[in-house]
C-alpha cells in the first residue's frame, strides 16, 4: 500500500497495554491515523477517545470491521476474541495488528495463519514480547559465537507474586472463558526460547492450581507450572512459572554449555555471562548497534506501507501456541508429549 494518504486505524479494545504503548506511539507517526475506538463498555471507550483525542466512538466490533473507510484494525482485547475479530478484519480486505497472546488454542491460532495465508496481500502482525527484547540481537550473537560453547541445559525461572493473594478476585487473564490455554507468560517464554533456542522436541509438564476459588469463581487456570523439555543437539531444559511465588527471585533464563554459563535476566534487562577460567559472573554490555528498543507499530505500519512480513509472525504465533498446547495436554495426561504436534 504505497502512496501519501494516511493510513485510517480502528481500534477494538483499548486496554492497558493499547493506552500505555500503541495509542501513543501510533498518533506519534505522521502517516497514520486513529479514526475509531471500541470497547467492551461504551464508557471507557468514551473515557479513550477524549483522552486520545480519537474522533469516533463504535459502539460494535462488527460496525468497526464492516467499515470502507478503515485500513487496519487494531486489536487490543483479551485472547477470547482474537481469532473471529482477526478473521472477520481479514475477509473484510483489512490489516491486522493483533494483541499477544495470539488464540485461545492451537486450533483458533491454525485457523488464524490459514486466513492469512489466504491474503498475502494483507499485512499480520503479533504484539511482541518485550521480555528480552533490548538485548535480544547480542544474545543471540553470544549463542551463535559459542561463548558458552556448546549448550548442554538450560533453566527458565520466571516467578512472581502476581496472584499470590488467595482473597482477590480471580483477574482475567486467570479465566478460562477469556484467556483459554494460556497461562501466565508461558507464551512469552516460549517466543523468545524459540527465537533464541528453537523449536522443542518433547516437553513433560505439571501444573498446579493454588488458590482454586477466588469469589466464589472456579479458576482453572494454573498459577504453577513445573516443565522438563528435551531441545534439538540433546539441550535440556527446566522450565518453571508461578504467580504465587512472594519475594521471588529475578525472571531469569541461565544457559549452562561446555566452556562457561551465559544468562538474561529479565527483570534487570541485562546479559551475564562467565567462562571457564573465570572466577564469577560479570555483566556483558550491550553495543549500542545491537540494542534494541519498542517500535512496535512502526515496524507495523512500515510493513504496510512498503511490504514485508513483520515479526513476530502469525507463524511465530501458532509456534508458542503449540508450545503451549504441548504442556497443556502434557499435564492432563501426566506423560510427555511430543513435537512438532500434529
Amino acid at each position: 500500500m504505497k502512496g501519501a494518504h494516511k493510513l485510517r486505524i480502528g481500534i477494538i479494545g483499548a486496554g492497558g497495554i493499547v493506552r500505555q504503548k500503541h495509542l501513543p506511539a501510533l498518533q506519534a507517526l505522521p502517516q497514520v491515523e486513529v479514526v475509531a475506538v471500541c470497547n467492551s463498555h461504551e464508557e471507557t471507550a468514551r473515557q479513550v477517545a477524549a483522552e486520545f483525542h480519537i474522533p469516533q466512538v463504535v459502539d460494535e466490533w462488527a460496525e468497526m470491521i464492516e467499515r470502507t473507510d478503515l485500513d487496519i484494525i487494531w486489536i487490543g482485547t483479551p485472547p477470547v476474541l482474537h481469532a473471529p475479530l482477526t478473521i472477520s478484519a481479514l475477509e473484510s480486505g483489512k490489516h491486522v495488528f493483533c494483541q499477544a497472546r495470539m488464540a485461545m488454542n492451537l486450533a483458533e491460532a491454525r485457523e488464524m495463519l490459514a486466513t492469512a495465508q489466504a491474503r498475502p496481500q494483507q499485512v499480520t502482525m503479533l504484539c511482541p514480547a518485550p521480555h528480552g527484547m533490548r538485548g535480544d540481537l547480542f544474545f543471540q550473537k553470544l549463542l551463535r559465537d559459542g561463548y558458552a560453547g556448546e549448550p548442554w541445559h538450560f533453566r527458565l525461572q520466571a516467578l512472581s507474586g502476581q496472584f499470590s493473594d488467595p482473597l482477590a478476585p480471580a483477574h482475567w487473564r486467570q479465566r478460562t472463558e477469556l484467556s483459554g490455554h494460556n497461562i501466565l507468560s508461558v507464551g512469552i517464554y516460549a517466543e523468545v526460547l524459540e527465537r533464541w533456542l528453537g523449536s522443542p522436541r518433547r516437553l513433560h509438564a505439571q501444573m498446579k492450581v493454588s488458590v482454586p476459588k477466588r469469589q466464589n469463581y472456579v479458576v482453572h487456570v494454573p498459577d504453577l507450572v513445573q516443565v522438563f523439555g528435551q531441545w534439538a543437539g540433546g539441550l535440556a531444559g527446566s522450565l518453571e512459572w508461578s504467580g504465587v511465588a512472594q519475594f521471588a527471585p529475578d525472571e531469569t533464563l541461565t544457559i549452562y554449555g561446555r566452556d562457561g554459563t551465559l544468562v538474561y535476566n529479565f527483570t534487570q534487562d541485562k546479559i551475564f555471562g562467565a567462562r571457564r577460567g573465570d572466577t564469577a559472573l560479570q555483566e556483558l554490555a550491550i553495543p549500542p548497534e545491537l540494542e534494541r528498543s519498542w517500535t512496535v507499530e512502526r515496524d507495523f505500519v512500515e510493513a504496510v506501507r512498503q511490504g514485508g512480513y513483520p515479526e513476530p509472525s502469525f507463524e511465530t504465533g501458532v509456534k508458542y501456541m503449540e508450545f503451549t498446547e504441548a504442556l497443556n495436554r502434557s499435564a492432563r495426561g501426566g506423560h510427555a508429549i511430543e513435537l512438532p504436534l500434529p
